[in-house]
């Protein structure tokens, strides 16, 4: 089984935490691959005032544009999954937007994506990943395209044709700052709640762009402080820097077994926060809930 995998890969990195402390919080951090379905959202009461601006209203398209056709698709292309995905895939045009992406995109079906509108199809993106339902958030629309945030890849997206795939509304987002080390919850663009987190060591830092919740996992060990780890979609941008136990693994967000260092760059790429506030976040965030990760914002959140 996947998970089973995953689990010794954890256990060897909990030997090797068994040597210090140092060693503990350096080798245990990033996610493993089990990964399980998010509850729905729970209401809010009210909210600060927004910090983050509301995205703008996209412009309606013209009716005489045309739509570039799909080419069809190799029975033998690859299949997006936990692994790091294939290559080929344009980058993000604006990773570090922090204007919030309020509606994801589920594929209903197994559905090709290509590199551009009327482009080259590289990959296929199954309905789940790691039998996760998979949502990722939409970034762009041409006619006839739908631009989302590719899953296990980090500052890239992909080009989906229509048909095959249903949108939901993701009221939440998630914007995480490296240098005051915040993370703050934001809700239809407004901030509901910032933490304090610890942030990825030099050589291994988070990776900066926008990324997304791509599901949960039980905490493998007690570490973790018994509370349940979310996945995003990120990977670290040097996969080679990692301990060899944690290789394939994701940047997670999730909570650890004391809070003496948050605030600082102590973790393999992950986002580290209080025990209570990932318990409020895996409360209220469903998988596709949009996460950025940017230097800092130009002004602090109302509720910072």
């Amino acid at each position: 089984m996947l998970f089973d995998r995953l689990f010794s890969r954890w256990t060897f990195g909990w030997l090797l935490a068994a040597v210090g402390v140092p060693v503990l919080l350096a080798a245990a951090l990033l996610v493993g691959r089990a990964l399980t379905a998010g509850p729905a959202p729970a209401p809010v009461g009210a909210a600060p005032t927004a910090a983050v601006p509301p995205a703008p209203d996209e412009p309606s398209p013209s009716p005489e544009e045309s739509v570039p056709a799909a080419a069809p698709a190799p029975d033998d292309l690859p299949v997006v999954t936990y692994d790091p995905a294939p290559g080929g895939f344009p980058a993000d045009p604006d990773p570090a937007d922090t204007r919030p992406l309020a509606e994801g995109l589920a594929p209903t079906r197994t559905v090709a994506a290509y590199d551009a509108p009327g482009g080259r199809p590289l990959a296929f993106l199954a309905p789940t990943i790691s039998g996760v339902e998979l949502t990722v958030p939409i970034v762009e629309r041409r006619v006839g395209w739908t631009a989302v945030l590719l899953p296990s890849a980090n500052r890239r997206i992909a080009w989906l044709p229509e048909g095959g795939w249903n949108t939901v509304a993701l009221p939440d987002q998630i914007v995480v700052e490296r240098r005051p080390h915040r993370l703050t919850w934001f809700r239809d663009g407004r901030a509901v709640r910032s933490w304090e987190v610890s942030l990825g060591m030099p050589g291994q830092s988070t990776p900066l762009g926008r990324t997304f919740v791509l599901g949960r996992t039980p905490p493998p060990q007690d570490v973790y402080g018994g509370v349940d780890i979310f996945a995003l979609g990120a990977i670290p941008d040097d996969p080679h820097a990692v301990p060899t136990g944690l290789r394939g693994a994701h940047i997670g967000l999730h909570s650890w077994y004391t809070d003496d260092t948050l605030g600082r760059n102590v973790t393999n790429g992950c986002i580290r926060l209080t025990r209570s506030g990932q318990r409020q976040l895996l409360a209220e965030l469903r998988p596709g809930t949009a996460v950025v990760v940017v230097d800092q914002l130009p002004a602090p959140p109302a509720t910072a």
